[in-house]
Order: C-alpha cells, then sequence, then structure tokens
C-alpha cells in the first residue's frame, strides 16, 4: 500500500485507532490493558506481543491483510495465510463459491475481491452486466465498480443515473474509510471523475420501489424492458484466510413482478 511494512508498530497502531475514532483510554478499557501501556506500546517506549497485536487489532477491527503487516512491523512472521481459490488448498471454497452462483441463477450475480476485481460470475450476470459494456472494460482484471459506472460500461442502460452513482460512491467512501486501501482511495478518486452518458437518465422511482425503504434499486433499460434490482452482499463467515475474508458475492434480486417475469423468461 504505502511500504508501511518498513514503518514502526507503534505509529500504525495509533492510526488504526484514530481511524476507528477511539480513543487510548476507551480502547485500553475494551483490550482490557492501561492506558498507560497503550500509550507506551503507541510511541514505541514498549513493544508489542503478537498475542497484543492480534488482540488490538481485533478490536479495531483492521483486515487480516493489515493484522499480517502489524505482525511484521513487529518482527513476527505473518499468521493469516493468503491463498488463491483456484489453489488446492482451497477447495471447499472455490465450490461454495460456484454453488452459490450458479444457484443464484437467473439473478446476476459475481464474486468481486477486495478492489472490486471480478473473480467469478454466473450466467446472468455476464448476460445482464457484462455483455453491453465496451470491449475496453472487459480485459481481465475486470473492475466491477468501474463497469458499472464508467460511460463506456453499464451506465449508459441506468434509469436511476444519480440515485445509483450516489448509493456506489457512499459505499466505496465506507470501504475507504474502514480499510485504508490505497488502491480503493484511487478508485474512488477516478470513479468520481466520471461524466454522466447522454443515454443515462433519472427517472421518477416506479410504484413498486418508491416505498420499499430497503435499499437503492439498480434500474437498467434492456431490449427486453426496464429491469429493476435490488443488490445484496454476501462474505464468508469468520475467515482466517486473507483471500476468503476479502472475497464478496454480489447478488441482484427482481425488485418488481416485471423484471421477475424478464428474468425467468430468459433462464428458459
Amino acid at each position: 500500500m504505502h511500504q508501511i511494512e518498513s514503518r514502526k508498530v507503534g505509529d500504525l497502531l495509533r492510526e488504526w485507532r484514530e481511524r476507528r475514532h477511539l480513543s487510548q483510554l476507551a480502547l485500553a478499557l475494551d483490550t482490557e490493558i492501561s492506558q498507560r501501556h497503550l500509550s507506551f506500546l503507541e510511541i514505541g517506549r514498549s513493544l508489542p506481543s503478537r498475542e497484543m497485536i492480534l488482540r488490538l487489532a481485533e478490536r479495531l477491527e483492521i483486515p487480516l491483510r493489515e493484522r499480517n503487516v502489524l505482525l511484521a512491523s513487529a518482527g513476527f512472521a505473518a499468521v493469516f495465510p493468503e491463498r488463491s481459490l483456484d489453489e488446492e488448498s482451497l477447495p471447499a471454497a472455490r465450490r461454495a463459491v460456484d454453488l452459490i452462483l450458479n444457484g443464484l441463477e437467473p439473478n446476476p450475480s459475481f464474486a468481486v475481491d477486495r478492489h472490486w476485481t471480478l473473480t467469478a460470475a454466473n450466467k446472468a450476470a455476464n448476460n445482464i452486466l457484462l455483455a453491453d459494456a465496451d470491449p475496453s472494460l472487459l480485459t481481465p482484471p475486470i473492475n466491477m465498480l468501474r463497469l458499472c459506472l464508467h460511460p463506456k460500461g453499464f451506465t449508459p442502460q441506468i434509469m436511476n443515473y444519480s440515485e445509483w452513482r450516489g448509493g456506489v460512491l457512499k459505499y466505496l467512501e465506507r470501504q475507504v474509510a474502514a480499510t485504508a486501501d490505497a488502491i480503493l482511495i484511487d478508485l474512488l478518486e477516478e470513479l468520481r471523475s466520471y461524466t454522466k452518458p447522454d443515454t443515462a437518465r433519472d427517472a421518477l422511482p416506479t410504484a413498486e420501489t418508491a416505498g420499499s425503504g430497503i435499499s437503492i434499486p439498480l434500474r437498467l433499460m434492456k431490449k427486453e424492458g426496464e429491469l429493476s434490482f435490488i443488490g445484496t452482499v454476501t462474505v464468508f463467515g469468520t475467515p482466517i484466510d486473507v483471500t476468503l475474508s476479502e472475497l464478496a458475492i454480489e447478488s441482484f434480486f427482481p425488485a418488481d413482478k416485471q423484471t421477475e417475469r424478464i428474468l425467468i423468461s430468459k433462464r428458459s
């Protein structure tokens, strides 16, 4: 990210504490240590044990990847492995992803890593979300947030552009605040710079989505008619592998009867 492996562990702990808007006293109480000890850890007067780093990281909800960085900065070996989904050591996880994506047909669903890079997609996602995008955006690695807001992605088909764009940017802003990931920070700035395509619209909410109070729908104008979706995110529970902790499955379900009928017809 920023060559932070060479930085002092105390500086990193302080930055994560401040990022979580916690005082030294609050963090010390939560982790059952003295505020003085925590202060000494942050200024480098005391060195934390591996167990102390992991205890503080758990309370601060630091991503597993960054917990490894903290450990390395204090001279300890990484605790959390990082393996590819295609490795033989993660067959159950790979099968789970494939089963989920296939089982969600005909609802568009895809899996992404921490940077929103596409790792897998079902047939519905390829047909509805990726099919009409410019080929320049479909050369791996494919970034799904770039695809959904880029003027040459599926943005020209979006019926509620401003509403959808605002929701995507707010979601990414929360991710940036939680992870401080430099690549996500750059991606956020890039997405903010995109202009609105001439064909993108800001249509009024439909009767079925106006009062749902669930989430901002994704409304697309396709050749079959308007499709309206509600998005959900699925993650692995209590992962101890870096790759699995950063994997998310995004799914889009019909927000109205018309979309449901069109999806069923496309499946048959």
